[in-house]
C-alpha cells in the first residue's frame, strides 16, 4: 500500500463539477492499493499518518502532528501509484488492485484515520476527480508499506 502525502493549507476534490470534500490545513492523502495488501496494512499506514509530525512548533522545527495543529485528512483514490515505466512509454497499471480488492481496504484506511478523530474527507473511489490544493512547504512524502517492513513481517 502506498500513500503519497502532502502538507497543504488546504485541498479539495470535486466530481462532476461538485465539491466532494476540502479541508483547510492538514495532509492530502494520495493513496494506492496493490494485490497482496491487506487490513493490517491499511490501519498500520493510517495510524502512521495520522501521527506524521510535519507541521512546524515555535521553533520553526517539524514537530507537530495534525492533532497538534487541529488538521484534517483529504484521502483519494489513486491506482497511478502503481504505474509501472519501466517498458516503452505508457505506464502499465496491472500491480494496482482490482476493485473488489481495493475498495474494502480504501475503506478500512478511512474508518481507521476517522477513529483518530481528526476531520476526514473522501474522494469517490473510481471516479474521474479533480483535485485542487495548496501545497504547504511545500512538504511532500512517499510511504510504502512494502519498504517498510523488516523481516518476516516486522515492521520499523
Amino acid at each position: 500500500m502506498r500513500a503519497l502525502i502532502q502538507r497543504v493549507a488546504r485541498a479539495s476534490v470535486t466530481i462532476d463539477g461538485a465539491v466532494h470534500g476540502s479541508i483547510g490545513q492538514g495532509f492530502l492523502v494520495l493513496l494506492g492499493i496493490t494485490d497482496g495488501d491487506t487490513a493490517d496494512d491499511a490501519v498500520y499506514l493510517a495510524d502512521k499518518v495520522v501521527r506524521l509530525r510535519v507541521f512546524t512548533d515555535e521553533d520553526d522545527k517539524m514537530n507537530r502532528s495534525l492533532a497538534d495543529v487541529g488538521g484534517g485528512i483529504l484521502i483519494v483514490s489513486q491506482f497511478t501509484l502503481y504505474g509501472d515505466c519501466k517498458k516503452g512509454n505508457r505506464p502499465s497499471f496491472t500491480a494496482a488492485a482490482r476493485p473488489e480488492t481495493a475498495i474494502p481496504l480504501y475503506e478500512t484506511f478511512i474508518a481507521r484515520c476517522r477513529e483518530s478523530g481528526l476531520p476526514v474527507e473522501t474522494g469517490e473511489f473510481g471516479a474521474d476527480m479533480k483535485v485542487d490544493l495548496l501545497n504547504d512547504g511545500p512538504v511532500t512524502l512517499w510511504m510504502d508499506t512494502a519498504q517498510m517492513r523488516c523481516g518476516k513481517g516486522d515492521r520499523l
